[in-house]
């Protein structure tokens, strides 16, 4: 029960990665305040039941995370519920390919709001409650590919090492007031985000690491555990963490 008492929000909490650290967070004690899109009312139950069952209570805020009015109404739902907002993992993110030659700039604009615009809206509204209680955990997912970049990615790279940086300076600015930001870079993982990618693509990937498949995400949640807990995420700030099955090694 490493995070009893603690109210986290996770963005993208419907599927995959943000359901499996939802679920990692709730055994572990954590309230929980979830922001889903586009999932039916059926899997929202299947989800909410799950996790309550594990002890802690869950609020769901529904839509777009890119749009200012949704953001609001997680933060503000959240404090109004529990109060405080300890932890923070923006997680909500899409995938897409394309050349650079051939990439529209709808798809270059979407992916930039998706996967780094929301994260900036998120972290925005939520650190004056972390930094009044002086105490917080900002933890974003960036991927290995904003390392290193990626073939037909170029927009999703790019997304990815501006969540990097971000977390960087939000780290600096912030260490100060108790709070501490770091960012979870997976490698490719079994998700259905990654099923819709080229087949191609994906066996071309796997013979690239050094443990030759992809991951679960049941294996990359605990290192979000990790990085909320007191006192085992104490001294990371402005890290990237890399559950990637050695496709990028420092």
């Amino acid at each position: 029960m490493k995070l009893k008492g603690r109210t986290a929000i996770v963005t993208g909490a419907g599927q995959g990665m943000g359901e499996a650290i939802a679920i990692a967070y709730a055994k572990e004690g954590a309230d929980l305040s979830l922001n889903i899109y586009g999932q039916s009312q059926a899997k929202l139950k299947a989800l909410t039941d799950e996790l309550s069952s594990y002890g802690g209570k869950v609020i769901v805020t529904e839509g777009d995370i890119t749009k200012t009015e949704v953001v609001r109404s997680l933060i503000e739902s959240t404090v109004c519920t529990f109060g405080r907002i300890d932890i923070l993992v923006n997680n909500a993110g899409i995938l897409t390919q394309s050349l650079i030659q051939d990439m529209s700039i709808e798809m270059w604009d979407r992916m930039l709001e998706v996967d780094l615009k929301s994260v900036f809206l998120t972290t925005r509204l939520a650190v004056p409650y972390m930094i009044e209680q002086r105490w917080g955990r900002i933890i974003n997912m960036a991927s290995q590919l904003g390392q290193k970049g990626g073939i037909e990615l170029s927009h999703y790279a790019a997304a990815k090492a501006g969540v990097i940086g971000f977390t960087k300076s939000v780290a600096l600015e912030l260490g100060q007031y108790g709070i501490t930001a770091n960012c979870i870079a997976p490698g490719p993982i079994e998700t259905q985000m990654v099923a819709d990618i080229d087949e191609n693509w994906k066996a071309w990937k796997k013979s690239q690491l050094a443990i030759p498949r992809f991951g679960r995400v049941e294996e990359v949640a605990p290192t979000a555990v990790l990085l909320a807990s007191d006192p085992d995420g104490n001294l990371y700030t402005g890290q990237t963490l890399g559950p990637n099955s050695g496709d990028v090694m420092f």
